[in-house]
């Protein structure tokens, strides 16, 4: 026995025309016509609040931009911070000294205006000439760099060579020769320059 099918649209949609024009028998009422139903919209995603509020930044943060004032983007804490909080290799009597600017450097170098590579070259020879002449303190003055505006997609670091020189002087060839790195005492160049206490000559 075949199973009866329910009508297409169209075919209710003929049978209640035909249905309307037809004469009922007596005694039988026509019966009303059945309504169709709409077809079923499709739904909407779901939306959430946090979709449909816009994101709100700071008044002063510009994407893509160091922003100045408490809202500005620090992509790394700064070396000195990294430097006065590492463990003390040196004596630490003399770095006591040191530290308060009691301590003479025995020579100097000044990096201001230089490009990273000649820099580098510079803090190379000058490294080895104050060890073979048995130094035991020197100064290196890095500046502190310049604060240029920097509207490009990603910010850059203000003063690379503040930053670079410390990693020169922990690298091959340097490395052996470096024992200790501390920020210089406001006497001496502040955070625009370094100390560096070599390692005593075997």
């Amino acid at each position: 026995m075949s199973r009866r099918r329910g009508l297409h649209p169209e075919e209710r949609a003929l049978w209640e025309q035909v249905a309307r024009s037809a004469t009922p028998m007596q005694g039988r009422e026509r019966p009303p016509p059945r309504a169709t139903p709409a077809p079923a919209k499709p739904a909407a995603p779901p939306t959430t609040a946090a979709a449909k509020a816009p994101a709100v930044l700071p008044p002063d943060f510009t994407l893509g931009s160091r922003a100045r004032g408490s809202h500005s983007l620090d992509l790394a804490r700064p070396i000195t911070e990294a430097l006065r909080e590492a463990p003390v290799a040196m004596d630490r009597r003399q770095f006591q000294r040191m530290n308060r600017g009691r301590l003479e450097p025995e020579a100097r170098l000044d990096l201001h205006g230089m490009t990273l590579a000649r820099a580098r070259e510079a803090l190379t020879g000058f490294i080895a000439s104050a060890r073979a002449r048995g130094f035991r303190l020197v100064l290196v003055i890095t500046g502190k760099g310049r604060d240029a505006r920097d509207d490009g997609p990603i910010p850059q670091r203000r003063g690379a060579l503040r930053h670079e020189v410390p990693h020169w002087l922990r690298a091959a060839p340097l490395g052996p020769a470096v024992l200790d790195i501390r920020p210089a005492h406001r006497k001496h160049g502040g955070d625009g320059a370094l100390y560096v206490y070599l390692r005593r000559r075997r």
